[in-house]
């Protein structure tokens, strides 16, 4: 295999439009929209959302903060490796739910990040990403404590792993033997336009931190309005994080039931850590694994130019580049992530048997049965 081998993948149907323009449109006929994207039929309909669960595991953290963690696989089998997620910004561990579902045999650990999901809730000025890192390195040690390691991380995610090679680089190359970062950055965040143009952009940028710090001081009024306005967090959703428009209502409103779960004060509170992220330097001890590049080629928040850039600085690192999906590829593309995982688990542990490989050599579709995830090899 080159070891910059990079695949682009081509999924049929048209983009969906992104920004603040679009979404504002969108308000006056959500009702009518959302009902007429609720009636498709929908292959994900009666997929079992949140209610996957393993053997539950409090961690405590360096500033003794409760995390919770769960283990799959935990009864030994294929336990001489384990693949640790780790969720995005505004989600929690259920944003894994198809590979956590597609990939039973291995050993698998979930945990939700401080201050999202079931972990408890932070300390504001421990909001930062390098604090999140120290929270993975203590997961490691409490559910991990032996055998390689692949990593996973989506988003915010990806960003506590290379905290994570910033302050231990040791591990890399010895108990962690992959990583897999999806629709992440290693920097630059704070120059994104999240789809508006350039000159516009610039103006609302400034005023994202402010505007957020004063909704987190209503949290509780805030919270409420959001519980009421479920049609359009419907359509914001659908817009901001997803690209390909047949994805399903009922994915669509699984990621918003994760996004409204997590408080507008937290969500004002880790602004600015990823604005200011800034991790490139992290990625010459993750040069020492086979990594795995996961990239949405419409992802408004983290654009497929940061994967290419960390793929780019990487010696052994395999770039996926899917054309038109958005920010949640774990979500919209699941088969692809899923894929690209049991080839990152074959490189970093060669001859190991894969579980729930198709034998076709064909990665699983993204929804369901569809063939939604077919890929083509640039």
């Amino acid at each position: 295999m080159d070891s910059r081998s990079r695949r682009r993948i081509g999924i049929a149907g048209a983009v969906a439009g992104v920004g603040a323009a679009g979404v504002g449109a969108a308000v006056g006929l959500r009702r009518l929209a959302v009902g007429r994207v609720r009636l498709r039929p929908d292959p994900d309909a009666d997929e079992p959302f949140g209610t996957l669960r393993g053997e539950e595991l409090t961690v405590l953290a360096d500033d003794d903060l409760p995390l919770h963690v769960e283990i799959d696989g935990s009864d030994g089998a294929a336990a001489d490796l384990t693949v640790v997620f780790c969720h995005g910004y505004t989600l929690a561990q259920d944003a894994w739910h198809y590979q956590r579902r597609d990939l039973r045999g291995l050993r698998m650990v979930f945990w939700d990040q401080r201050s999202h999901g079931r972990s408890g809730r932070d300390d504001p000025l421990h909001a930062t990403i390098e604090q999140t890192g120290e929270d993975l390195y203590a997961v490691l040690t409490a559910a991990a404590p032996e055998g390689p390691v692949v990593l996973v991380g989506h988003s915010m995610g990806g960003m506590s792993i290379m905290a994570l090679a910033d302050r231990h680089p040791e591990l890399f190359g010895g108990r962690v033997v992959g990583v897999a970062l999806v629709n992440t950055s290693c920097g630059d965040l704070a120059e994104l336009t999240l789809g508006l143009p350039l000159v516009l952009a610039k103006l609302v940028r400034p005023l994202a931190p402010r505007a957020l710090r004063g909704l987190g001081r209503r949290a509780d009024l805030v919270d409420r309005a959001r519980g009421l306005g479920a049609d359009l967090a419907f359509v914001v959703t659908r817009k901001m994080a997803f690209a390909d428009k047949q994805v399903s209502p009922t994915v669509v409103d699984f990621l918003e039931q994760l996004i409204r779960a997590t408080p507008i004060d937290v969500i004002a509170e880790f602004y600015p850590a990823l604005a200011g992220h800034d991790k490139a330097a992290a990625l010459e001890a993750m040069g020492r694994v086979p990594v795995l590049v996961l990239a949405g080629g419409k992802d408004r928040l983290t654009p497929a130019a940061h994967g290419r850039r960390i793929a780019e600085a990487l010696p052994d690192a395999e770039l996926v580049e899917v054309d038109e999906a958005g920010h949640v590829l774990p979500l919209e593309y699941p088969g692809v992530v899923t894929g690209g995982l049991r080839r990152l688990i074959a490189r970093a542990r060669p001859g190991r048997e894969q579980p729930g490989h198709d034998e076709s050599g064909r990665d699983e579709p993204g929804h369901g049965e569809s063939g939604h995830n077919e890929e083509r090899t640039a």
